[in-house]
């Protein structure tokens, strides 16, 4: 087996979306309806894509939202890292990535909720709810945590000049 500090992290793009009351759409995975553990939108990069390109792909993909129904309000200034679990390594992505290195994208949702439909050809959640921006790291799965800690500190302040 590889070592995890050889392998590459995987280029992908980050979603936090938000509704007119500043919350935001998070989705408990199909994958694992065992667990409470509920994330925002996100996903690969794709060859030849550019990470808000994929974003809005991702976006529509996981979330039926069609790019029009969205503004861009902000974008990460650097790429975010998470490290899998050791236990994870070899499992998912075909063993090929030590976990994700992510641009982030701050949208505004300007549609309605009859707007979002979770069952996509791509389908990714099986429950989707807003929730309050604050409470963020303490719905995700703990290896994301610190992530999701970094997306709110450079997000919140356009929350609140909004």
């Amino acid at each position: 087996m590889t070592k995890a500090s050889n392998l590459p992290y995987r280029p992908c793009a980050g979603i936090m979306l938000v509704n007119s009351d500043n919350q935001v759409f998070v989705g408990q995975r199909l994958d694992n309806p065992d667990s409470d553990a509920w994330q925002m939108p996100q996903g690969g990069i794709d060859a030849g894509e550019t990470a808000r390109d994929a974003a809005l792909r991702e976006l529509t993909e996981e979330t039926g939202i069609a790019a029009n129904k969205v503004d861009i309000i902000a974008e990460s200034a650097q790429e975010l890292f998470y490290d899998l679990p050791e236990e994870l390594i070899g499992k998912i992505w075909k063993g090929k990535w030590r976990g994700q290195r992510q641009k982030w994208f701050l949208l505004r949702f300007n549609g309605h909720n009859t707007d979002i439909n979770i069952a996509t050809d791509h389908q990714e959640f099986s429950r989707w709810k807003w929730a309050d921006a604050q409470q963020l790291p303490d719905m995700i799965v703990p290896f994301k945590k610190e992530l999701y800690k970094a997306v709110l500190q450079e997000f919140i302040p356009h929350l609140q000049s909004v």
